[in-house]
């Protein structure tokens, strides 16, 4: 905070937890569907299981922390509270915001694939015009955007019941009976699924971004926790049953190379020109990238009213409410990376760098538990749910470093 001005606590759970779907239904499911059968083929939906589980126990670690240290910034404070190292939550902080530019530039190009079944128009004119749109709306206020994301996160969802049902509907006993869906004890199957689930993580991610809007929440030693368990429970639930559907509706080799994985899977499983669901999936896939954006500018908002980034960046304006210098730096940066990096390797770049982040934190909850295991009032959960986060974030990195 800058020139006595706060940001304003507006978001109670049902918005926060619409802003963590929002965030993770559109970041994934509806841009790399395709791409996660492509690697690990008829079993992407266990690809998506496994997924979930390696973030499952950082979920909780966030949910403990972001309790007690309600603070933009999130991540960068955790660190800096649990391991004392002011120049390694510099670093952390740096690398979200980084992480958060890189994913919303996947999402961005996610959005042209199911623009242009509509409309043929460049590419980089488009993802130009998308980007500077959804800079206006961040910069606008918390309400308004958060809102905006609310209301674009019912509609996604609509989106993938849609597939889901029309899907589950076209399924016929004799299509399962000759799907090979559970996958055998064999070594290179699973290092496909493995493989398959590093990609996946990134459809996961939103949950963690919850925690940088956590001074706009209110009673966030409440709705932080309990916003960041539904939400990776509900998106869970639904990436599974989506990814079922859509590698018994369409051959996996279609899926892959689909710039439009989900309009490809409504049109084999109903015989429909998929209007409806591309229409919905544009919808998604802005949502996930306009609240990309609100998290990175809180992240520098955060790291500067810590004095640790120079002080323009926690300025507040007076009729917006929002951090606008940080705003126009993260847009800046987003056109410039949307517009050189192709999306798949945007979106391993972003799993990369956020499970660095993840083993940090868990590292910090251990380490804080060490010096204060129990704090007044606020869900504490055993030391091991740290413990496995640090394995499996560490695990993950390692295992795409010597296979990916």
């Amino acid at each position: 905070m800058q020139n006595g001005i706060r940001l304003k606590k507006n978001v109670n759970l049902s918005l926060l937890i619409f802003y963590g779907l929002g965030n993770t239904l559109g970041a994934g499911i509806y841009v790399l569907v395709g791409k996660v059968a492509g690697i690990a083929g008829l079993f992407a939906p266990i690809a998506f299981v496994v997924s979930s589980l390696v973030v499952i126990f950082t979920a909780l670690t966030y949910a403990e922390l972001s309790a007690r240290y309600p603070l933009s910034a999130g991540e960068a404070v955790y660190i800096h509270r649990g391991l004392g190292l002011k120049w390694l939550a510099v670093f952390v902080g740096l690398l979200i915001c980084t992480a958060g530019i890189v994913s919303a530039a996947t999402i961005c190009q996610g959005f042209i694939g199911y623009f242009q079944v509509f409309i043929d128009i460049p590419e980089r004119l488009a993802l130009v015009i998308l980007i500077l749109t959804l800079g206006c709306i961040a910069a606008w206020g918390i309400k308004e955007a958060v809102t905006t994301a609310a209301v674009l996160t019912v509609i996604e969802i609509i989106g993938l019941l849609l597939i889901i049902v029309t899907g589950l509907d076209n399924i016929t006993l004799d299509r399962l009976r000759e799907t090979e869906l559970f996958p055998a004890w064999d070594v290179p199957v699973w290092l496909s699924i493995l493989n398959g689930a590093f990609l996946a993580v990134y459809a996961f991610l939103g949950f963690e971004d919850m925690v940088n809007v956590a001074e706009e929440v209110k009673n966030p030693e409440r709705n932080m926790p309990l916003g960041i368990i539904l939400t990776l429970l509900i998106s869970t639930a639904l990436y599974f049953m989506v990814s079922f559907v859509a590698v018994i509706a369409v051959p996996v080799e279609s899926l892959q190379q689909s710039k439009a994985p989900l309009a490809l899977v409504y049109q084999n499983s109903t015989g429909k020109d998929p209007v409806l669901i591309s229409i919905i999936s544009m919808f998604a896939v802005i949502n996930g990238a306009l609240i990309q954006i609100i998290m990175s500018t809180r992240i520098l908002y955060g790291m500067s009213s810590q004095k640790w980034l120079p002080k323009l960046f926690s300025k507040v304006n007076k009729h917006t409410h929002t951090p606008l210098v940080a705003t126009m730096l993260v847009v800046s940066l987003l056109l410039v990376t949307a517009l050189l990096l192709p999306l798949v390797t945007l979106a391993k770049t972003t799993s990369f760098l956020l499970l660095i982040v993840f083993g940090l934190v868990n590292l910090a909850l251990i380490f804080l538990k060490r010096r204060r295991l129990y704090a007044p009032n606020i869900r504490t959960y055993p030391v091991l749910i740290p413990v496995f986060g640090v394995i499996f974030s560490f695990g993950m990195v390692i295992f795409e470093v010597f296979t990916g």
